[in-house]
């Protein structure tokens, strides 16, 4: 087993919240701190992972619990984090969403729990104001085990519509809300019916 690293997953309560584009934001700005970041994406998807590759400048790898054995995929990130400072990893999906509707084979909050790493959830507020917080509530209580360490907020309307939906997840959760990021045509990244565009389309991506 390598040294530990830091290490963070970043989850939400479903598709389209806005996972990819903060996680690559995160990983471009630690790398522009000067650490070495290692990116990972949970699950098979191949597009993803091709935002973090750049954002970090190091090969972004898949976590699948579903289709590897525990042993080998934390063998790989094991051998995939060697030499680095730290490991920011998507999840997949929403955080208990996975290979099977009644246990958590393949979800995020499995990969999360076996690399005992700390959950940092995105919540998509752009039509919720204090529903935020019962939002992050039931996703912190769902599974105890997990250790969520703060939420986001994402595509608030204006810095009000923030403060409030920050202050409500703050009292639901007895969490930190980290922040909030405004809902902004710039900050996204297009999608089509596969998922997001690769970054050998979006040309303007950088």
């Amino acid at each position: 087993m390598a040294d530990r690293v830091a290490r963070v997953v970043i989850a939400a309560p479903h598709s389209g919240s806005g996972k990819t584009t903060l996680t690559a934001g995160l990983i471009a700005a630690l790398s522009r701190r000067g650490l070495r970041v290692q990116p990972f994406k949970v699950g098979p998807d191949y597009i993803d992972p091709t935002y973090h590759t750049l954002a970090a400048g190091r090969t972004c790898r898949n976590l699948d619990s579903w289709i590897l054995h525990d042993d080998r995929w934390l063998e790989l990130f094991d051998r995939a984090t060697r030499g680095a400072d730290c490991a920011v990893i998507e999840g997949v999906m929403g955080l208990y969403d996975g290979a099977r509707y009644d246990a958590e084979t393949g979800s995020t909050a499995e990969i999360a729990k076996r690399l005992d790493a700390p959950v940092v959830i995105v919540i998509d507020a752009a039509k919720m104001a204090r529903s935020a917080g019962a939002m992050a509530l039931g996703l912190m209580m769902f599974d105890r085990e997990l250790q969520i360490a703060g939420f986001i907020a994402n595509r608030v309307g204006s810095e009000s519509h923030g403060r409030g939906v920050a202050a409500a997840i703050e009292a639901a959760t007895g969490k930190r809300c980290f922040g909030w990021i405004p809902r902004e045509a710039a900050l996204s990244i297009p999608e089509r019916h596969l998922g997001l565009i690769p970054t050998g389309e979006s040309g303007e991506w950088r």
